[in-house]
């Protein structure tokens, strides 16, 4: 089998949606000399580093999420893959991806019309854009915890859920996030990397 029928077969997903996905592997593979939307050094890695990484927050959002607000969605990791099970269980009722590089944002758009996906994109600074009052919000190799909970403060509703993906220094992070901010926090261990973690955070309120 190869990569991606591999993670495919692992995710369990519906054969649209696993359709859906081979469309994005096969866009940015096309798009990614262009405008560098991943490390080249990942490309052959890309069904494992990208989609099967931004496959598995999808569970970890709480049950009937209105709104999934992904910021800094560069090349559509972790947001676009979330738009892209939008045929499976527990699927968000409406995600928005929040990108400052209009070319970036032209690929995204590309590949939810090719894909048949209602998704909303807004070419946008994070600190920019209108508050949107996210039930989840999520972001991938962003900027350190106390940065993206300055985010959070703008974009995530009262009660809302942040995932955030980490590496190996998220304990540090955890640590100096506390000096600022008061918040719950469950450690997810990441599929993908031994080192990296997925945050769930909850209950986040600036001390």
């Amino acid at each position: 089998m190869s990569d991606a029928e591999t993670i495919l077969a692992d995710l369990n997903v519906s054969r649209e949606t696993s359709d859906r996905l081979k469309n994005l592997a096969d866009l940015l593979t096309k798009w990614n000399p262009r405008i560098n939307l991943v490390s080249k050094s990942t490309i052959s890695d890309l069904w494992t580093r990208h989609i099967l990484d931004s496959a598995q927050i999808f569970h970890l959002a709480p049950p009937n999420t209105s709104h999934w607000v992904d910021i800094g969605s560069g090349g559509g990791f972790p947001g676009l893959v979330v738009a892209l099970m939008m045929d499976e269980p527990g699927a968000p009722q409406k995600v928005t991806l929040i990108e400052s590089d209009q070319r970036k944002c032209a690929f995204l758009r590309t590949v939810l019309r090719e894909t048949g996906v209602t998704a909303t994109v807004l070419t946008a600074r994070i600190e920019q854009a209108d508050p949107q009052n996210a039930s989840v919000m999520s972001a991938r190799a962003l900027a350190d915890l106390p940065h993206l909970f300055d985010f959070a403060e703008r974009h995530l509703a009262q009660g809302g859920t942040a995932l955030f993906q980490k590496g190996a220094t998220w304990e540090k992070e955890v640590s100096a996030a506390k000096e600022s901010w008061s918040f719950q926090a469950d450690v997810i261990q990441s599929k993908t990397e031994p080192q990296a973690v997925i945050l769930k955070v909850g209950e986040l309120e600036r001390v």
